[in-house]
């Protein structure tokens, strides 16, 4: 198997090199009663995509996803000498810094995490539809999945729109689509989480409008925008204007939500997709974590206090197949972006260092092949995200490898949350595995492997820099393409993909046709002639304007030429998102990846 990147092998050396005593009763067992049973039957390192056999008793054959070396037995050994002695400072108490062990005293038995579900597909007159059920259902808020037009900017009839239409999310051209999707939704007592980057200011714009028009305040809307363009340029290359523009949008919305939607969250700054895209946990984690720390390097320079907008900043993980190491990973995340904003950016604010975050099983590890055991992969992966603390949380359904869910499928991936909520008893309890040897090293692990990455993200210059440079692109590139390589060489075992294989015929998919891109496109261009003109035309020159000019730091209010009142304007005009990207792409222009 190849090494693992660079970022991960740094972290596997440091812990190698670092000093461990056994104790004397470890010794023993050593010889007494392991090297007997070995010598009787040798271990098989199932699934273990390793290869780091360090020494005659086997330990760190196995590693981690990140390459991280996992030994057979973990005691007191593996952790600090002054662990006992400073548990305050490494672990803490739930609800207390650095919030390894979570934010909350009481963890879930307070209040459970949101049962998000992400769903969103074909026209949004279907997607409402989809809504009300999944409300109805028992779903605690609503996640919207936007098709590939929508995405990118363009309009259901703009010719590169064609084939895409509805087919992996809900289209929506205008501030009329919006209304149709949360028809009969009260947005002031429903959270909505959108999955939006480039175009996110807009699609925010188009609900702000919408709620405005169901008679909701601004300041009582909750609910989150992903908007985190950086790991679009780093993963997902959903990008439409070069990095700095595109920076300058999301201190834009991060400056009007700390003024005008209090309790919104402006910005999810997503791992999910470096996750997706082939990243291992550690990657995840130091990416992530350092996207946040571009973010709210830019929102300084712009003149906001980190206080006044850092406790809204949100995140969003991924749970795949690691079970130990991604509960570590959650825990990890929460203290190193404690100690970031306390010694990095001086935040006073405790919700300031809070690091809030949602989680999604891992779609990459969903399988085509025999589709009924991806139930079990996301009921493990979901307990992991329970375990680790998050604060919502969406189940992939079964059939996700294939299609858009089926309303059975959704379902069956809703049910899976409450069976864990209140069959299982893991809400009852903080941080259940909190003091576990093995995890809390893990924990320390991860931890530490994060500095090192961000040291070597400061030197190039902060994260924009690395993007422009390829760094974090080529880091992930490298850890996929070792992955894929330990599956292929059978040293990863995929149930269904590399072993156990069966054929049997596939389920019943949702299937999305070529009506939905005639239907919008009808609707567009009724849209088109019954709005004024006029007012578009004022409302994108007004856009232009502000775009051409560099906002200036605001001691009270906004900057002059912040474009997020202007957005809200353009879609009250009834300007197609196509049209606004259009006029905000003849100021920015374009970008293409080195």
């Amino acid at each position: 198997m190849p090494d693992p990147p660079s970022s991960t092998r740094d972290a596997v050396a440091a812990d190698l090199s670092a000093g461990r005593r056994p104790s004397p009763n470890e010794v023993r067992w050593g010889k007494q009663t392991l090297a007997p049973a070995l010598a009787r039957t040798p271990e098989q390192p199932v699934g273990a995509a390793s290869g780091f056999n360090l020494d005659e008793t086997g330990n760190a054959r196995f590693t981690t996803i990140s390459g991280i070396p996992v030994r057979r037995l973990y005691t007191g050994a593996d952790l600090p000498e002054d662990w006992a002695e400073n548990q305050a400072r490494y672990l803490g108490a739930p609800g207390e810094p650095p919030y390894t062990r979570g934010l909350h005293p009481t963890g879930y038995s307070g209040k459970l995490w949101t049962m998000r579900q992400f769903s969103g597909f074909a026209s949004p007159e279907e997607t409402n539809l989809r809504y009300k059920y999944l409300l109805a259902g028992g779903a605690g808020g609503l996640s919207v999945a936007f098709d590939l037009p929508t995405l990118m900017g363009c309009d259901s009839d703009d010719p590169r729109s064609e084939g895409e239409v509805g087919k992996c999310g809900v289209a929506i051209d205008s501030l009329e689509d919006m209304e149709i999707l949360f028809s009969g939704i009260a947005l002031d007592s429903t959270t909505v989480s959108m999955t939006i980057n480039s175009p996110a200011a807009v699609l925010w714009a188009m609900y702000l409008a919408v709620a405005e028009r169901q008679g909701a305040d601004w300041k009582q809307l909750s609910g989150t925008l992903q908007n985190d363009i950086l790991k679009e340029y780093i993963a997902q290359k959903e990008y439409l204007y070069p990095p700095a523009p595109s920076m300058r949008l999301v201190v834009d919305t991060l400056e009007f939500g700390a003024r005008s939607t209090p309790r919104f969250n402006p910005i999810s700054i997503s791992g999910y997709h470096i996750r997706e895209a082939g990243s291992t946990a550690l990657q995840e984690l130091a990416f992530t974590l350092y996207d946040g720390v571009e973010y709210v390097e830019w929102a300084l320079r712009r003149g906001l206090a980190v206080d006044d907008f850092a406790p809204r900043l949100s995140f969003f993980f991924n749970a795949h197949n690691d079970f130990f190491e991604e509960i570590a990973k959650y825990r990890a995340a929460r203290k190193v972006w404690n100690r970031l904003m306390t010694e990095r950016f001086g935040a006073r604010n405790a919700r300031s260092r809070w690091m809030r975050f949602h989680t999604q099983t891992a779609g990459v590890s969903l399988t085509a092949h025999q589709p009924m055991n991806n139930i079990a992969r996301v009921a493990l992966q979901a307990l992991a995200a329970v375990l680790g603390g998050t604060q919502s949380l969406h189940t992939d359904a079964f059939d996700e490898a294939l299609a858009l869910p089926t309303e059975e499928a959704a379902r069956i991936a809703l049910r899976t949350q409450q069976i864990l909520a209140y069959e299982s008893g893991v809400a009852e309890v903080a941080d259940p595995f909190g003091g576990s040897y093995f995890l809390e090293k893990l924990t320390l692990d991860l931890e530490q492997g994060a500095f090192r990455c961000f040291e070597k993200l400061d030197a190039m210059g902060g994260m924009v820099k690395a993007i422009e440079a390829g760094y974090p692109q080529w880091e992930i590139a490298e850890a996929s393409y070792a992955y894929q390589r330990a599956v292929e060489a059978g040293e990863k075992i995929i149930v269904s993909v590399n072993q156990y294989t069966v054929d049997e015929p596939p389920p019943r998919i949702l299937y999305i046709g070529e009506s939905v891109r005639d239907g919008q496109a009808a609707k567009l261009k009724k849209l088109r002639a019954e709005r004024s003109g006029e007012a578009v035309r004022r409302s994108l020159d007004a856009l232009r304007r502000a775009a051409e000019t560099e906002p200036e730091p605001a001691i009270n209010g906004l900057a002059a030429a912040n474009t997020m009142p202007i957005l809200v304007d353009c879609v009250r005009a009834y300007a197609t998102l196509g049209e606004i990207c259009g006029a905000l792409r003849e100021v920015f222009g374009g970008w293409e990846e080195a």
